[in-house]
């Protein structure tokens, strides 16, 4: 989905408008709410994804999901995210989690502003430099940066909602 939209930034206690941004994998940004807080039961034990285990009635605490998903409130932002380049490991309607202040490395999954479009996509990085933009879904080909692109590394996704 493509669209204009204008986005409302909080960094360093200074508020950016940044105007006339084309989407293609992202379809919306949210600023996190950290003055709430979101705290959930944590149960101590680890459910295994094959057989079933024992029930057991016993939980270890709270977890606030703001502190577990936030390193950086002030460069951090949610993402709803729409197309399937990133399927099966970012579905679209997921929620993901970037943080603007990691440091993103090869193999990393990146917001990148490629021109003026933004974009959900894991970064490569070659041994000689050579840099890239990847699909997990196969039907789509890399996108090739080269130094003539206006191409920013826009965040780093840290973690993805994704809902069933």
């Amino acid at each position: 989905m493509f669209g204009l939209c204008y986005i409302l930034f909080h960094s360093l206690n200074k508020i950016f408008w940044v105007k006339h941004i084309m989407f293609n994998s992202v379809s919306s940004f949210f600023i996190p709410n950290r003055a709430r807080r979101l705290s959930r039961p944590l149960i101590l034990t680890r459910v295994p994804a094959g057989f079933p285990s024992p029930a057991e009635d016993y939980i270890e605490g709270r977890i606030d999901l703001n502190r577990e998903l936030i390193r950086n409130p002030l460069a951090t932002f949610y993402v709803r995210v729409s197309g399937d380049s990133m399927e099966p490991v970012i579905h679209s309607g997921a929620l993901i989690v970037v943080d603007r202040m990691i440091e993103t490395r090869d193999g990393d999954i990146v917001i990148a502003r490629v021109g003026s479009e933004l974009c959900v996509k894991r970064l490569r990085i070659s041994d000689n430099g050579a840099v890239w933009l990847s699909s997990e879904n196969t039907i789509y080909k890399p996108i090739v940066i080269t130094e003539e692109m206006d191409f920013e590394v826009w965040g780093k996704v840290s973690h993805a909602i994704h809902t069933f």
